[in-house]
């Protein structure tokens, strides 16, 4: 089975599409979306629905922390700009949205993988995976040989050997890497909707149970699109310019 696993799309429609389309040429047969459907972008209402109609149809769907975001009083330790954006989304989304945003899980386990919004030792918390020693601390919160992570928006992975070693590199585009089983691994795809490595262009990455090769991609779309629907929705401008730096 070829997983395609896309997160952090963060209501940027434009993205989403490109990296389905690129997924389907690769003939991608089950996809997974590891939270954070919304924020930031201007077109949340639009890649909630179109998620909805993948998870119809079998989709793994996670819970990320601008989509629990929606649902709480107190978002004041949210940046600004994400505050805003979090505030302005609520207006844009209808009941059925909102209640499939609402029921998402924290985690899913499938088999040997484990798929998580932000880490697996406190999924619902949203601590970020920043470097060695929380990849660590997350592995050996999970028995899974792989779990697949979003949040960070950067894509990355993380190796640990038997004897705890654990090692981390920024993987290339469309370079298969064999997973072997005699390590644990951790793997951060990197961010669909709003990448913060310098390329503008969207993150996902797709994984093979069969032959236990994972691929990363870049894939180009129309940001300056999806840049000009944020200005236009009145959001701030740092996250239109974002989106064109991919910073």
């Amino acid at each position: 089975m070829l997983i395609a696993m896309i997160t952090d799309l963060h209501a940027n429609l434009e993205a989403l599409q490109a990296c389905l389309a690129h997924a389907a040429e690769r003939r991608v047969s089950q996809f997974a979306f590891l939270g954070d459907l919304v924020g930031y972008g201007a077109e949340p209402a639009a890649v909630t629905s179109l998620v909805m109609e993948y998870a119809a149809r079998g989709a793994w769907v996670l819970q990320g922390n601008h989509d629990a975001a929606l649902f709480q009083s107190d978002t004041s330790s949210m940046h600004p700009a994400a505050r805003q954006a979090v505030e302005w989304t609520r207006s844009q989304l209808n009941a059925e949205q909102l209640s499939f945003l609402r029921n998402l899980p924290y985690r899913i386990e499938k088999d040997d993988l484990l798929l998580v919004h932000a880490n697996a030792w406190a999924p619902e918390k949203w601590e970020y995976i920043d470097g060695v020693m929380e990849a660590m601390r997350s592995m050996h919160a999970c028995k899974a040989q792989i779990t697949f992570c979003g949040h960070v928006h950067i894509p990355t992975l993380y190796h640990m050997t038997m004897t705890g070693k654990t090692g981390e590199f920024l993987p290339a585009p469309e370079h298969s890497i064999p997973l072997s089983k005699q390590r644990r691994w951790l793997v951060i795809p990197g961010s669909a909707g709003q990448p913060r490595d310098g390329n503008p262009a969207a993150c996902y990455a797709t994984f093979d149970t069969d032959t236990q090769e994972l691929t990363f991609y870049r894939v180009p779309y129309d940001y300056e699109t999806a840049a000009g629907k944020i200005t236009a929705a009145g959001l701030p401008a740092s996250l239109a310019k974002r989106l064109l730096t991919g910073e």
